[in-house]
């Protein structure tokens, strides 16, 4: 069953179990608003047992650079916004996985990592990702990394 994310009034349903559940929910609500105010898509999400079809896609991607991620995924997303299929999982850590494919451009394929405020950084991702800082009013302070797809998927 998919629920839409309120960015107004952020809630920590489906992410319960997460040592970092205020942080990753103010992290999912800060993607919903980003959907909403530059494509008006409301950003859906579904508990990860129930989309299995979409943790393949993300973690056959993931495997170009050889990356398996041990924490539980909790919730997932998936949709198409324009020429662009979007893919996501929020993990019980804190971390969110997103994979921007674009249909007609090659060129504009990336897997992005999002660490929750307060997190560490992945054992699986230490030492090959520079993080980059941003801050949210929803999410606080936001690092984040990513690398180019570079197969078809």
């Amino acid at each position: 069953m998919s629920t839409i994310v309120d960015y107004k009034n952020v809630s920590a349903v489906g992410l319960e179990s997460s040592p970092a559940v205020e942080a990753l929910a103010g992290l999912r609500a800060n993607e919903a608003r980003y959907f909403m105010n530059k494509y008006k898509h409301e950003f859906t999400v579904e508990p990860a047992r129930e989309s299995q079809e979409t943790l393949d896609y993300v973690n056959r991607i993931l495997k170009e650079r050889d990356i398996e991620f041990a924490a539980k995924p909790l919730e997932t997303s998936r949709f198409q916004v324009e020429n662009i299929k979007f893919a996501y999982v929020f993990y019980e850590d804190g971390l969110a996985v997103n994979v921007m494919y674009t249909i007609d451009n090659p060129k504009k394929r990336a897997v992005g990592f999002k660490l929750s405020e307060g997190m560490e950084v992945p054992k699986e991702l230490e030492g090959k990702f520079k993080f980059a800082r941003q801050k949210s009013k929803l999410a606080g302070v936001i690092r984040g990394s990513f690398f180019v797809i570079k197969g078809e998927y």
